[in-house]
């Protein structure tokens, strides 16, 4: 038993212990709480610093803004636009319906567009942005702002949409953007890597082919918000780079005129300088308004461009096939004095038909137009001469002369993905693809334009502009660069082809054209004897400027506007005997059945520069209803000669 002292000492030996341990865990959790205030302020300070300002600051990546369309006197064909979107990141909501609900009051939103976006909603992920508003007005955009403290999750946001200041005028040439598909992400990385909500897109046209030149780059905008997540200021702003700017070498003032000589009518008008091939318009008709696809096209915009029976969607410059009628009949004729079927002078007496083999093959002019040269046969559109000069020269060798000039091959390669190569017959073409032998009786009607051969308005247009030139090859183009030749140095190659002396031997010239390949070559001649494309030519200035020529009614004395041409029509269905006797006005005749109108042509005539080709679906005659509009158009082309030339001289002298 323990006296009273030892049991004092004992008590106070456990105490001290006790104050001796609590000591030192007081100091083990004041050293830890040191060491953890040391790391928090010194060792992970920019770490927390970091996700201080992560609950402090939002950065908004804003839409790369895209670069510039201009014509060829720098107007501005297509541009952007500022607009005022409002984006909504659901995963951000504490409450959708009630942010939904508020925003249909402050917008406000139609119970239709309220249904829709709830719908996109459930459609997708919930980090997703939801675009409630791609075109806010200003007072809706700024009362959203307002009342932002209130809409956890919404972001207003200062966006750029693309602008098409002359509408339907460029519809075909530049093609138009609408809002970034999946596809789209899976098919360019680079749109995936820049792409943002609401971002625009090439869809088709040149928009689409230089899509990556035209992207440009993200900025990025930081923003100070309150713990309600308003913004307060901008602390911080970091602009993208605009996309290149891309020039043309179209004339607005000629294209919207083509648009203007079209109205009503589907069509396509194509203008050409038949050295540089810079094309100075290229229309298609009808057309329709791209702004429309900006924001997403409503159901009756869609309906009434899809319905429309003049297929405003084709491109039917690049993409129509058509016949082209008596257009390819200068291209006959040169076929056949290149390979001295014919001489100029030889003769057919025309009596209205020919008949081979039990068939009847007519002549436009029923009576016949009695004894013609190839002149003549040129000059009235004799279908029988035609006939005969074809069976002479055989449907081969025509393509080969065909293939030279540009028919039946893609103009711009792969400019358009939409463009179409059109088809010149052989006998070889028919057996691979249709199985059967050639006969005699399709040589002729290919001879007029009809039957197998299928070409688009702009191959017909390069076609006379290669003729028109001399008889030399040209590249199309529609943009302008710093590498482009000059019409000085262009002229100068082709008098250096022409002056090239070659071997004159036929064999040799035989096993040349067999392994021709169109476009090898630039500016290399298409001719074995120029005398004979100087002679189409005539004859053509004789169709257009003498009387009896099928389109003298649209001449013009004027030298400095006067051209010369070729008129077509074509057929869209055989002509029964009983309709044949009828004789009907074009008006009597169902729409969809009625003939194509064609024409080309080059001008002006003493010094030509440009070439033309005019196409009008259904239109009747060509000398009735195409030909005349050539006539207004080249008063239009001249008159702009002077101006086109002081830019690119100047443009010239820049470079």
């Amino acid at each position: 038993m323990l006296s009273g002292g030892d049991a004092n000492v004992k008590k106070f030996n456990t105490v001290s212990r006790r104050i001796f341990i609590l000591s030192i865990a007081k100091g083990v959790i004041f050293t830890g709480i040191i060491a953890k205030l040391f790391s928090l302020q010194i060792s992970e300070n920019k770490k927390y610093l970091t996700l201080s300002d992560k609950n402090r600051l939002r950065e908004w990546r804003l839409p790369p803004v895209r670069g510039d369309f201009q014509d060829y006197f720098g107007k501005l064909i297509a541009g952007n636009t500022k607009v005022y979107q409002l984006h909504v990141v659901p995963e951000q909501v504490e409450d959708f319906r009630y942010l939904m609900v508020r925003l249909k009051n402050i917008l406000p939103l139609s119970e239709k567009q309220f249904s829709k976006i709830v719908k996109k909603k459930n459609q997708q992920k919930p980090w997703e942005t939801l675009i409630i508003s791609e075109n806010l007005t200003w007072d809706q955009f700024s009362k959203v702002n307002f009342y932002l403290h209130e809409l956890s999750g919404a972001k207003p946001v200062l966006s750029v949409a693309r602008s098409y200041p002359y509408k339907e005028n460029y519809t075909h040439v530049l093609g138009y953007v609408a809002q970034a598909s999946q596809r789209d992400l899976d098919n360019n990385e680079n749109i995936k890597q820049k792409h943002v909500p609401g971002l625009r897109v090439g869809k088709t046209g040149l928009e689409k082919k230089f899509e990556d030149d035209l992207i440009g780059t993200n900025g990025v905008q930081r923003y100070e918000v309150n713990a309600y997540g308003k913004r307060i200021n901008q602390v911080d702003f970091k602009e993208g780079e605009k996309g290149k700017r891309i020039r043309l070498t179209v004339d607005t003032e000629i294209q919207k005129f083509c648009n203007e000589l079209l109205a009503d009518k589907a069509g396509s008008i194509s203008v050409m300088d038949i050295f540089t091939g810079d094309i100075v318009a290229m229309h298609s008709s009808p057309s329709f308004d791209p702004n429309l696809f900006l924001y997403g096209i409503s159901i009756e915009n869609w309906k009434s461009i899809r319905e429309n029976t003049l297929k405003p969607l084709i491109n039917k410059t690049i993409s129509g096939l058509y016949s082209p009628g008596s257009t390819i009949k200068p291209i006959v004729a040169l076929s056949a004095l290149e390979n001295n079927v014919i001489s100029p002078n030889f003769k057919v007496k025309c009596t209205g038909k020919t008949e081979l083999y039990g068939q009847t093959y007519h002549c436009w002019k029923e009576k016949g137009h009695g004894v013609v040269d190839l002149k003549d046969a040129i000059k009235k559109s004799c279908d029988t001469y035609f006939y005969e000069m074809s069976r002479r020269l055989g449907v081969d060798r025509l393509n080969i002369t065909a293939t030279r000039f540009g028919l039946g091959n893609r103009v711009f390669n792969d400019l358009y993905f939409e463009e179409k190569k059109g088809l010149v017959p052989s006998t070889k073409w028919k057996k691979d693809n249709l199985g059967r032998g050639w006969v005699l009786g399709e040589t002729l009607i290919t001879g007029i334009g009809q039957g197998y051969i299928q070409t688009t308005p702009l191959q017909l247009c390069l076609m006379t502009a290669q003729l028109a030139n001399g008889g030399f090859k040209i590249f199309p183009r529609l943009t302008v660069d710093q590498d482009d030749e000059s019409f000085e140095k262009i002229k100068y190659k082709m008098s250096e082809s022409l002056n090239t002396i070659e071997k004159n031997d036929s064999s040799i010239i035989r096993t040349a054209e067999k392994f021709f390949k169109p476009g090898e070559k630039k500016y290399d001649k298409l001719f074995r004897n120029q005398e004979n494309v100087k002679f189409v030519l005539d004859a053509m200035f004789a169709s257009t400027n003498e009387w009896g020529g099928t389109s003298y009614r649209s001449r013009i004395e004027d030298k400095k506007y006067q051209f010369a041409g070729k008129t077509g029509t074509a057929q869209v269905k055989k002509i029964t005997k009983l309709e044949r006797e009828l004789d009907l006005d074009t008006a009597q005749i169902p729409y969809e059945q009625r003939d194509h109108a064609w024409y080309i042509a080059f001008g002006p005539y003493n010094n030509p520069r440009y070439a033309v080709s005019i196409f009008v679906e259904h239109g009747g005659s060509g000398s009735s209803t195409a030909a005349p509009l050539a006539k207004k158009l080249f008063k239009k082309i001249i008159d702009r000669h002077e101006e086109r030339e002081k830019i690119r001289n100047s443009y010239l002298n820049e470079i």
